[in-house]
């Protein structure tokens, strides 16, 4: 027997055990999202069961017919999608200009200004949300559309936060094109802005998807933002605002909870299929740098 076929018999416990230990994380991480998909499909009276089962008999879009029922539902949903789009376009193309210009030039300060990239990541969101309020507040008295119960209360916070991630994460993409390839690009009568948007940008586009999924996740599932900026104009509400609606003093409508989570997980869904190649190329890219 050769000592590559004893070498396989070897590894073959240890392959097993790793991918059994990997299907079992992979369960347990989706059953939580299993059983809201479940709930949102259950009759009224399995959700209140006392004696909870994993499965239903009698599946029923009753949940999902309150949820489409309340008003303003559909534009609470499109709120929700124009503030997701804007933040992932507006830091992604920020985030690239910036990353390129800590990674290609020399100025003062750039090692502190990278610095304070990862102390911004470590300050907690709700530390920060009073003064964000005053800042909001403030801002509506001297810029029209920014100010409180407008959406642009919600979208320049979000950029603000998704910018030192994406920053810090492009930079290294940037740093990973040679810079010979730049010198040929000029070589051959290249302006810097050619460069920059039609050599450079489609090399590190994988990386803007990457970083463009944790802004995307992180605008969509907010709801500290919107209960907090959008006070009286509730034609500005978000789709997590929708869910109070179903949190009612006589008893928690959990049947609609879960159809109302379970319409929001939905464009999630699609955008990590639409993204799901670029992103693990991005995040291999980013492992490899």
């Amino acid at each position: 027997m050769s000592h590559s076929r004893v070498s396989l018999r070897i590894r073959r416990p240890w392959r097993f055990a790793a991918e059994a230990t990997a299907l079992i994380v992979a369960a347990v991480v989706a059953f939580p999202l299993y059983w809201m998909v479940l709930s949102a499909f259950k009759p009224e009276g399995e959700i209140q069961s006392t004696e909870p089962r994993p499965w239903t008999t009698a599946p029923s879009l009753d949940s999902f017919r309150r949820v489409f029922q309340q008003e303003d539902f559909g534009r609470y949903f499109l709120n929700s999608l124009f503030v997701a789009v804007v933040v992932v376009v507006a830091s992604a193309l920020i985030a690239f200009l910036a990353a390129t210009a800590v990674a290609r030039f020399r100025f003062r300060f750039r090692t502190t200004l990278l610095i304070m990239f990862l102390v911004a990541q470590m300050v907690p969101i709700e530390a920060l949300t009073i003064p964000l309020f005053f800042l909001m507040r403030d801002l509506g008295e001297s810029v029209p559309g920014i100010g409180l119960n407008t959406l642009g209360s919600l979208i320049l916070p979000h950029i603000a936060f998704s910018l030192p991630f994406a920053i810090w994460m492009l930079r290294g993409f940037v740093k990973a094109v040679p810079e010979a390839l730049e010198e040929a690009a000029y070589l051959d009568g290249a302006s810097r802005s050619r460069f920059l948007w039609q050599i450079l940008f489609p090399l590190v586009f994988p990386g803007l998807v990457a970083t463009s999924v944790f802004s995307f996740i992180s605008t969509w599932n907010d709801f500290l933002f919107a209960k907090s900026f959008i006070i009286s104009a509730t034609e500005n509400s978000t789709l997590p605002m929708a869910l109070l609606v179903f949190f009612k003093a006589e008893g928690n409508d959990w049947g609609g909870i879960m159809a109302a989570s379970t319409v929001m997980t939905i464009p999630v869904l699609i955008f990590f299929v639409l993204v799901q190649r670029r992103l693990v190329s991005g995040l291999g890219g980013a492992v490899k740098d």
